[in-house]
């Protein structure tokens, strides 16, 4: 104001001041000028005054003087571009804090499972209270921790719709280039540790100790580690479905069919020597973590326990549930990690496999939009006579 005001345009009382600079310097109000007030200074003279004023001002000069330092210290070199992005440490840590808090503030997330958890897990303990020693009971155990091991991981799909958003969220970001698939991947696994280790301990201590399940704390920690290990697995493998199937419901589908697929071929409905070999023993059986699931589970319950009429549970093991038992209970549980492990690697690999094949596949869409483009422009095609219309 103090600049157009010193060249003789100062701003009227009540008037906005952006309005009067553009009333003084645009030429599309210059009609409306001349109708109005007579004597006023043309626009292109205004614009003159101002411009030879400005550059007469020590303004001017001033700016002039940084401009020149500044392209002398680009052609000295002393100006270098350098990466705004960080490294891989950082950008992992950055991703696990804000992957836990957006998980910490989405009720659907986790809270709202573990309350389903809790739930399951109070009327379960109801259902098969005061289990005992007796040989009814036997049955009765290996149900409990078919359910467990079955349909409380099973349940880890209401978690899909929150793997698509942050899909979502990663393919956008992406595209900026600040971090990478690998920093995705490890931060979406370290901030979902700690919320599965409480959906495995809270609800696993109510299924664990008011049914009355083998005593002893070793036992204990081996069940919640092994559920835990699952519910890691199960969101491993939603996490693939949904980088492969975007869509909530199909995805959702897609999981608990291949789940439901996992459980009956798992060694618990049919037992192993029963399975048909065919897809379902060879190689379905190997293959659903369910089976290392069961085995471990049950070698975890039963082993050291004493039944009527003198039976022990390694003889149960053998002969009524068919377990192998070449190796010990750890080996599951270590397959089990080995299989998470496993399920976060094809993720990533999906990941990285999608990035690279988006522009090739771009690429060929293409070459058939161009052949129809050179074919709708082609000057030797007769062009159809619409305005010839005969009657008869």
């Amino acid at each position: 104001m103090q600049f157009f005001a010193l060249n003789g345009f100062p701003c009227p009382a009540l008037q906005n001041p952006s309005d009067h600079f553009l009333k003084t310097i645009n030429k599309d109000f210059q009609k409306d000028i001349e109708e109005g007030l007579a004597g006023v200074i043309p626009t292109e003279e205004a614009i003159d005054i101002l411009t030879k004023s400005y550059k007469s001002s020590d303004n001017y000069l001033q700016l002039r003087s940084q401009v020149a330092e500044i392209c002398k210290a680009q052609d000295s070199g002393a100006l270098e571009k350098k990466s705004a992005h960080a490294d891989f440490l950082t950008q992992c840590i950055v991703l696990t804090s804000r992957s836990f808090v957006n998980m910490y503030r989405d009720l659907g997330y986790y809270w709202f499972r573990l309350g389903v958890y809790v739930l399951l897990g109070i009327g379960l303990a109801t259902v098969f209270s005061n289990l005992g020693t007796d040989n009814n009971s036997i049955q009765a155990r290996g149900s409990l921790l078919m359910f467990v091991a079955s349909y409380l991981t099973f349940m880890t799909i209401g978690g899909f719709p929150s793997f698509v958003e942050d899909m979502k969220v990663f393919e956008r970001e992406r595209l900026n280039g600040h971090y990478g698939a690998t920093a995705f991947v490890f931060g979406n696994t370290f901030s979902a540790l700690p919320y599965l280790a409480l959906i495995s301990l809270i609800p696993g201590a109510i299924v664990y100790y008011l049914p009355g399940l083998h005593e002893g704390y070793q036992h204990f920690i081996y069940f919640v580690l092994l559920l835990f290990a699952c519910m890691l697995l199960v969101e491993s493998l939603m996490m693939i479905v949904a980088s492969l199937v975007p869509n909530y419901l199909t995805g959702i589908i897609t999981g608990a069919g291949i789940q439901g697929l996992m459980i009956l071929g798992g060694g618990f409905f049919r037992l192993p020597n029963d399975l048909p070999h065919p897809f379902w023993k060879y190689p379905l059986y190997y293959i659903a973590f369910h089976k290392y699931a069961y085995q471990g589970m049950f070698k975890n319950e039963f082993e050291g326990l004493k039944f009527d009429n003198n039976l022990d549970g390694e003889q149960v093991l053998r002969d009524k549930w068919q377990l192998q038992m070449g190796y010990s209970k750890w080996v599951d549980l270590a397959i089990l990690f080995g299989m998470v492990v496993f399920y976060r690697l094809v993720f990533l690999g999906i990941i990285k496999t999608v990035e690279k094949m988006k522009p090739v596949v771009k690429a060929f869409m293409s070459v058939p939009m161009k052949q129809t483009t050179q074919i709708m422009e082609n000057p030797c095609a007769t062009p159809p006579q619409e305005d010839k219309i005969f009657y008869q």
